[in-house]
């Protein structure tokens, strides 16, 4: 039996923001994984059989495997030979290789396979059970007994089992099994049985079942036996796939009628609390997943009805860890139906009280931050089968086997194995982005990374290339759940451009690398359209302006529903819905969407909304709700949708689908950017476009479940006037969501306010640039990566920009011109640096200190000292003067008085960030 020795600790699933300004580094936490887990993600080098691994046990810092298979070699890429190693092999569980324990076995006709292993409490002898006639040479009948020190088979144990034997379960005198056999020594005893376990000799234990039995456990009391099968009754009494008997007599203590005909039990473990089985099934109403059950009454806890058979489940310090191959864990609110995930952890019990029960039954705990990878592999195309844990100097290794042929996307066969220490594995790179609707605030945003074994990671954030992170932030997330992240930048001035870096971290201090570059100018004023959704309280807000796949961000504030783009829809399409430098997303109407990136349930009261633009005659949905990510929703409503003429639909679904739409001839596949709202609440539901109401109906409920909002395509099966496409063909922008209904004056004002006037801002990089040296008087420095300012000896630098006009209707704003220090000590300076315009002439290629240009005399700004370290620094200029010369080509020298040296970097570095630009904001007159 397997004990775990209690929860170590529970699952934080939250986001904690660390300050709104300069913030501390927090320090990794001493334990290298996220409690409750005990193993990290990260394989070991492992020697793998030719074949499929059906049993595991261990004992004395030796893990025993059995299966079908005919020799072992040595992990990918390491030394070695193959060895002869028929249906078992001992191993090392520190090193994974062979020991000197060779057991051979086999049968004379049909395939030998070994299919369940034990090993005694004194831990001396090793059980074996399957399809086998010897060990060694030395006649058995299915099950046999190995003294463990001298790795031989003890001929005298030598019980009669006909056919497979399949599970295992020991006490101190008692051996009891599981199998296909319907008699044992000649005596009837019907897929279960319990022998001597020192002469073998058969119990009057008598469980007899109509079915094979698969899987068979002892409560710690010793009390009860648990058995696991196909069968439909046991001893008589109807009890499908799990009873309880007596440990002396097999009589009935319990039975089960709650699992699905066409489901049985392949595994049951035990702790000091509770028992857990594992199910496997086929066909409609399947029960793949797990149930937790109490020792107490042997009553269900709590039942995981995640779909994809599970083959084995291991309780270990309060996680139950599970082999199989769960695809679809939707009823349990986790991932939706995709791909499969072989290796999953959840706490033996919920943290707190248990969630209520849906549909009669309880929840299983959530999944916690331990996800190797896994295949299917040979035979049935399982994967991972069974499990064993396994100590030796002080190291805890858990052990995998079954039929995969991959770990963690790279070659290993049929056992793998993974220790409590030594967590290597980096998180994924954070992808970050960031965005200004005020002064005074940007918003930095990044889409939650990935770590096989840790699910809490800290996040850096790095403003304008600093080496110290202007704050940190913790949150949480998943392999299937990776929601955004975010904090706020309150420090920021308007008409200044600021660039932001993130990296995550987990608790071993592997760090991740910097995410690419996110960069945002301040406006000068409050951008009137954004920053209304956020007022009116949206709680999901795609603009659209991301640059990079997949992730789409949230600029709602504080509703972090991040999306994912799927099939690669065009980003940054122009122009947008809305004034200003926002862009839109473009959809190709067969297979483009977005879709949030977590589970989430929606009341009966919420507005979506979004913007538009098609020509399309196909229809297909622009924004909905629904039960899936990338794969057709089967629980669908909440959203919006066009038909084939161009009309606009607006419904939910209650018992029946529920639908407002514009007229017959109202149609907006025009080419032309459109509003649509659809609202409910309890004045039932409403259609608002352009601005106007469509249409109401007073239905005042929708259909309750999780899902996911989409954006560009979901399935449409059913819905009236159903468009010939489910996707949509045509550009989105400004999609949002909210937990409330908006008014009609609230949607009106949406409509109206995308064609206010809002800043733009223009980011000019220097076209040329160098730098005079007093000390090399007629040496021209054009070339060089750096430019240098000090006033005694002198160091110039100039620079020159080919300023834009002002666009139509607006004027300059601000104006900043933005510099980065360079790598090199002391790159810094503690004088002041004037910025000046040059009236002279002057090139890169020929200026040096003998024919440097004149300068003007009025600083058009200053900045007082620039700290050590590489980073991105802004100057504020005179908005009148840069005014005066927009529209031309500009020159500005910086300057100073004192004998400490700025060294930036020029046009000609290929450091991030690195050319000097101008960041010119204009906005209306």
């Amino acid at each position: 039996m397997r004990r775990s020795r209690g929860l170590t600790a529970a699952l934080v699933l939250s986001l904690a923001g660390a300050g709104t300004g300069i913030g501390l580094v927090l320090m990794p936490q001493a334990s290298a994984i996220t409690p409750p887990v005990a193993f990290t993600a990260d394989e070991l080098p492992t020697w793998q059989p030719d074949g499929i691994v059906f049993a595991m046990a261990q004992a004395n810092g030796t893990v025993f495997a059995g299966g079908t298979f005919s020799a072992v070699r040595p992990p990918e890429g390491a030394a070695g030979a193959e060895q002869e190693a028929v249906n078992f092999v001992a191993l090392d569980a520190a090193t994974g290789k062979p020991t000197s324990c060779k057991l051979a076995f086999t049968i004379g006709d049909g395939t030998a396979t070994v299919r369940t292993l034990v090993v005694s409490k004194d831990k001396k002898t090793l059980y074996a059970g399957g399809y086998f006639g010897a060990v060694n040479g030395t006649p058995v009948s299915s099950l046999a007994a190995i003294d463990i020190e001298s790795c031989t088979p003890k001929a005298s144990f030598h019980p009669g089992f006909p056919a497979t034997v399949r599970g295992l379960a020991v006490t101190d005198d008692t051996l009891y099994a599981a199998g296909d056999f319907s008699a044992v020594d000649g005596q009837t005893r019907e897929r279960f049985a319990a022998v001597d376990a020192g002469t073998g000799a058969l119990k009057p234990f008598v469980a007899n079942a109509d079915e094979p039995g698969r899987a068979i456990e002892v409560t710690p009391d010793g009390k009860n036996v648990l058995l696991g099968g196909d069968f439909f009754t046991v001893n008589g009494s109807n009890t499908h796939a799990l009873a309880v008997v007596n440990a002396t007599t097999g009589a009935v203590a319990k039975t089960y009628t709650n699992i699905p005909s066409n489901s049985v039990v392949k595994d049951i473990s035990t702790d000091d609390t509770g028992f857990y089985t594992g199910h496997e099934g086929s066909g409609g109403g399947v029960f793949d997943g797990r149930i937790g059950l109490r020792l107490s009454d042997f009553t269900e806890k709590w039942r995981d009805r995640c779909l994809g058979a599970t083959q084995f489940v291991l309780p270990y310090q309060g996680v139950l860890y599970s082999s199989s191959h769960a695809h679809d864990c939707s009823t349990e609110l986790e991932f939706p139906d995709g791909k499969r995930n072989f290796l999953l952890a959840q706490p033996t019990n919920h943290d707190g009280a248990a969630p209520a029960p849906v549909d009669g039954f309880v929840r299983g705990p959530g999944k916690l931050g331990w996800h190797p990878t896994a295949n299917d592999g040979l035979g049935e195309g399982i994967g991972p089968r069974v499990m064993a844990v396994a100590d030796k100097n002080d190291v805890k290794y858990l052990w995998v086997g079954g039929e995969f042929t991959l770990i963690n996307g790279k070659a290993q066969q049929g056992l793998t194995r993974f220790a409590s220490t030594g967590d290597v594995g980096a998180p994924t790179t954070p992808v970050a982005s960031a965005a200004s609707v005020k002064p005074g605030e940007a918003q930095v945003r990044w889409r939650t990374s990935y770590d096989a074994d840790d699910s809490k990671l800290t996040y850096r954030i790095y403003r304008n290339g600093s080496a110290t992170p202007a704050a940190t932030v913790t949150a949480s997330s998943l392999e299937w759940e990776r929601p955004q992240a975010s904090w706020n930048d309150t420090t920021v001035k308007a008409g200044q451009t600021y660039t932001y870096r993130v990296t995550a971290t987990d608790d071993a201090g592997n760090t991740s690398a910097l995410s690419a570059v996110a960069s945002v100018t301040i406006p000068a004023s409050v951008q009137t359209y954004p920053n209304q959704v956020r007022a009116d309280g949206a709680n999901l807000y795609w603009r659209y302006d991301d640059s990079v796949s997949p992730y789409v961000a949230d600029s709602s504030n504080g509703g972090n529903t991040s999306g994912v783009q799927f099939n690669a829809p065009a980003l940054r399409q122009t122009p947008g819905a809305v004034s200003g430098a926002s862009t839109a997303m473009g959809f190709n109407g067969t297979s483009q969407l977005v879709h949030s990136d977590r589970r989430q349930s929606v009341g009966n009261t919420f507005t979506v909304e979004t913007w538009f633009k098609t020509n399309t005659t196909r229809g297909g949905k622009l924004i909905g709700f629904g039960n899936n990510t990338t794969r057709s929703s089967g629980s669908n409503d909440r959203h919006i949708y066009m038909t084939n003429t161009g009309r606009l639909v607006f419904g939910v679904y209650n018992g029946s689908a529920r639908t407002v739409s514009t007229g017959l001839f109202e149609t907006y596949n025009d080419n032309k950017w459109h509003h649509v709202v659809g609202t409910q609440g309890p004045g039932g539901i409403t259609l608002y476009v352009d601005g106007q109401n469509k249409g109401s109906l007073n239905a005042t409920s929708n259909s309750t479940y999780a899902g996911y909002w989409h954006a560009g395509g979901d399935n449409l099966s059913g819905w009236p006037t159903r468009p010939t496409s489910n996707f949509f063909a045509g550009q989105l922008d400004e999609t949002a969501v909210y937990p409330t209904a908006l008014t009609q004056a609230q949607v009106k004002n949406h409509f109206d306010l995308a064609k206010a006037p809002t800043d733009s801002v223009s980011a000019v990089k220097a076209t040329e640039d160098t730098y005079i040296n007093q000390g090399a008087p007629s040496t021209a420095y054009g070339t060089s990566t750096s430019l240098a300012v000090r006033g005694t000896s002198a160091y110039e630098t100039y620079l020159r920009f080919n300023l834009p006009a002002a666009p139509a209707g607006q004027v300059l704003k601000s104006a900043s011109l933005q510099i980065k220090t360079s790598t090199q000590a002391g790159a810094g300076t503690a004088d002041t640096v004037s910025v000046v315009p040059v009236t002279g002439t002057w090139s890169g290629a020929g200026t040096t200190f003998n024919t440097k240009p004149t300068l003007g005399t009025t600083p058009l700004g200053t900045i007082a000292g620039v700290p050590d370290g590489s980073a991105v620094h802004s100057v504020e200029l005179d908005t009148a003067a840069v005014s005066a010369v927009l529209g031309g080509s500009y020159s500005l020298g910086l300057t100073s008085t004192g004998t400490d040296p700025l060294w930036i970097w020029s046009s000609e570095s290929t450091a991030a960030e690195g050319t000097p630009q101008l960041v010119l904001t204009f906005g209306a007159k």
